[in-house]
């Protein structure tokens, strides 16, 4: 269930044919050909609600601790894409600090997946993610030159995040996890 905030909109869709022609059936009850299209009637209320309505009690009061506010240039791992180059701070689990990739930095994401399925916990959402990342970790890995890559990375999400729909997961190769060595360059 995504929660939104703010704004309702409501969309108004109407399919043409190729010849430009609308879809839309005429209006029942109107029985009288004329040769011309109806014109439509358009009723604006005379009074504006005088306030707004009131959002519902159950929401959460902690949404922050779902949707943590980016520091800096950090961004949460799910928004990462394949060739992206981070540092982690592990005070910040789930977020990353985006760096060029040709200067001094943790990891590089090789691939970005979704999960599918059913997860009710996190020990079965990280099964299955390292299982969607294990074959691409590997087969990149094997490419690297010997000594430049010491560890992988699988970013998903918790059980309330991907409750929320968040499904991304984040396959990354690092220099040293948790350790002082940085990758260089960008891999190969």
């Amino acid at each position: 269930m995504i929660v939104a905030l703010g704004a309702v909109a409501a969309v108004a869709l109407v399919v043409t044919s190729g010849d430009g022609t609308s879809d839309e059936k005429a209006p029942a009850g109107n029985s009288r050909s004329t040769g011309s299209s109806p014109t439509p009637s358009l009723s604006i209320p005379s009074q504006l609600p005088s306030e707004l309505p009131s959002l519902p009690s159950d929401l959460p009061s902690d949404l922050d601790s779902l949707f943590p506010a980016p520091v800096g240039d950090e961004v949460p791992y799910y928004m990462l894409q394949e060739g992206d180059c981070f540092n982690m701070n592990d005070s910040r689990p789930g977020q990353a600090a985006k760096r060029s990739c040709s200067k001094p930095h943790d990891a590089e994401v090789v691939q970005v997946t979704e999960l599918e399925g059913t997860y009710t916990t996190d020990a079965a959402l990280k099964q299955a993610a390292s299982a969607l990342c294990e074959e691409t970790l590997d087969r990149k890995a094997a490419r690297q030159p010997a000594g430049t890559v010491r560890g992988t990375l699988v970013q998903y999400p918790d059980p309330n995040g991907y409750e929320l729909g968040i499904d991304n997961v984040a396959c990354s190769l690092s220099a040293d996890p948790g350790g002082d060595r940085k990758l260089t360059k960008p891999l190969k």
